[in-house]
């Protein structure tokens, strides 16, 4: 006899329902995943960097007169006169004010600058570090809360005085202070020299800390015109017609509309550019008079 068998044949599957298996109900019975939240009409708000370091030209360079020594040389731009202080082994504080570990081993190097784009930075000769004194496992990560970093690079803005009572020799307050923060570690390459690369970059800006984070395709999106970006094309990669203006996180691809977007988080958890997981969207509108 074929199909299935009345129920009363089968007292162990009694309790579940048309008879099958405890195991395979079980399955059925899996509450589907939630969609990820979406995040509407998130203002982008601008905020001016007033000094930047190029992070893809950051490099060690061996110090010719002190050849043990190697010294940090980077391009930057700056809108108005400043320094860079070069730290090595530094703790985050608050306001955005890194503390050395070990000021014993290697003091931190103040450098002033004067404004201008595409700068080229090179610590002076004799202020360098003899790595030779640190475990390479030290300078290749992070420490384990990643509070500490093997090299960071703080550029900051002398503000303009805002008023005639202020004078130049005041205490600056670093509430006002505009900076940018570089957090790298150092790695080996093939030709056994250091090579820098960078993990995070921070803004300190008016007393609000902003953690850097690049969101792929922006650039070439009706919200962001005369940039430069790999990405070729504005239109959302789903409907091929609307504008994007939407970002997956943690990924940060900006690759749809907002349309397209709302319904995708419906019917997949994916991103369309990578396929990541996607666990947040964020639609993203400038406003281009501010």
């Amino acid at each position: 006899m074929v199909g299935r068998f009345p129920v009363h044949y089968h007292p162990y599957y009694a309790n579940q329902t048309n008879g099958w298996p405890a195991i395979r109900a079980h399955a059925m019975a899996a509450p589907p995943q939630p969609p990820p939240p979406y995040v509407e009409h998130q203002n982008a708000k601008k905020v001016r960097n007033d000094v930047n370091v190029h992070k893809d030209t950051l490099k060690l360079e061996v110090d010719e007169q002190n050849p043990d020594h190697h010294l940090v040389s980077f391009v930057f731009d700056a809108l108005f006169d400043g320094s860079i202080t070069i730290f090595y082994f530094a703790k985050e504080e608050s306001n955005c004010r890194f503390v050395p570990l070990y000021p014993e081993a290697y003091e931190p190097v103040r450098v002033p600058f004067q404004k201008g784009l595409g700068q080229r930075f090179r610590q002076p000769s004799g202020t360098g570090i003899d790595l030779g004194f640190f475990e390479l496992d030290d300078l290749s990560k992070p420490s384990p809360g990643e509070d500490v970093f093997p090299l960071v690079i703080s550029a900051e803005t002398c503000v303009p005085p805002q008023s005639s009572s202020e004078h130049i020799d005041d205490p600056v307050d670093n509430s006002s202070a505009h900076m940018q923060i570089t957090q790298a570690v150092l790695e080996k390459n093939n030709s056994n020299s250091f090579q820098v690369k960078v993990i995070r970059q921070i803004l300190w800006v008016e007393g609000v800390r902003y953690e850097l984070r690049e969101i792929f395709g922006i650039g070439s999106s009706a919200a962001a015109e005369g940039f430069d970006d790999s990405d070729p094309g504005k239109e959302c990669v789903i409907c091929m017609t609307e504008p994007k203006d939407t970002a997956v996180l943690p990924c940060r691809h900006m690759c749809m509309c907002s349309d397209c977007a709302k319904a995708l988080r419906l019917q997949s958890n994916k991103c369309p550019i990578c396929r990541q997981p996607i666990e947040e969207l964020i639609e993203i509108k400038i406003n281009s008079n501010h």
